[in-house]
């Protein structure tokens, strides 16, 4: 997955299309990605006890990694990621279109 935890991204397709936000958590096994202030839904609650609040709760769900791109630091669009070696043998990622090094 070419997204990352702390990446700012723009989504691109769906109810919050156009929204930027930053990655809180990424889950790569699933290609979901959990970005901040994008994708809220509303939950029902039924109160357990003294712990929880009953009610309609809103809460952040995971979106799709497909509906996001990259926003490069350096450009300030959004990008299509590459991948170069340097020359100490790092990998690291690449925004297409400036050709900078994100990492």
């Amino acid at each position: 997955m070419k997204i990352r935890k702390n990446d700012t991204v723009l989504v691109i397709a769906g109810k919050d299309k156009g929204k930027k936000g930053k990655v809180r958590f990424a889950y790569p096994e699933d290609e979901l990605l959990l970005v901040e202030g994008v994708n809220f839904i509303k939950k029902h609650a039924r109160a357990t006890g003294r712990v929880r609040q009953a009610g309609i709760i809103e809460r952040e769900v995971p979106i799709r990694v497909s509906d996001v791109m990259l926003l490069c630091a350096k450009c300030n669009h959004p990008a299509r990621v590459g991948f170069r070696f340097l020359e100490d043998g790092r990998k690291v990622r690449v925004c297409r279109s400036c050709h900078e090094v994100i990492d």
